[in-house]
């Protein structure tokens, strides 16, 4: 059996951070390492966990997700970085601030499945 894949989900609200946790766990693929409420929180459990692919929301206290993206991509540029977001209108923000993939919250659980392998493999969600 291959290696999951390994995710920090970075979110203040508990809801999202929560529902997210219980999708993924149905997903033996996939294996959550770590829990972060703002961005500053994200980036230092990124260094501590090195995790394959982080899901980073862009409204967080203390350091917003487009910071946290871009100080993850400069410091660690082969971990993953995909937004999940409530807004589409911040996808041009937050692929300029290096994330490697841009999604919906709420949207079809297979497209996350599908980024979260594209995080790893390197191909298209």
């Amino acid at each position: 059996m291959a290696q999951p894949i390994r995710v920090v989900i970075a979110d203040d609200s508990a809801r999202a951070r929560d529902g997210l946790r219980a999708l993924l766990a149905t997903w033996s693929e996939v294996e959550v390492v770590g829990e972060a409420v703002n961005g500053q929180e994200a980036v230092r459990l990124v260094a501590e966990c090195q995790p394959d692919v982080v899901l980073m929301d862009l409204h967080m206290p203390v350091l917003d997700g487009a910071q946290a993206t871009q100080l993850v991509k400069q410091q660690w540029p082969s971990i993953t970085v995909i937004v999940l977001t409530i807004y589409a209108a911040e996808q041009t923000a937050a692929l300029a601030a290096g994330a490697d993939a841009f999604l919906i919250k709420g949207g079809a659980p297979e497209r996350l499945l599908a980024a979260l392998g594209m995080g790893v493999a390197g191909g298209e969600p």
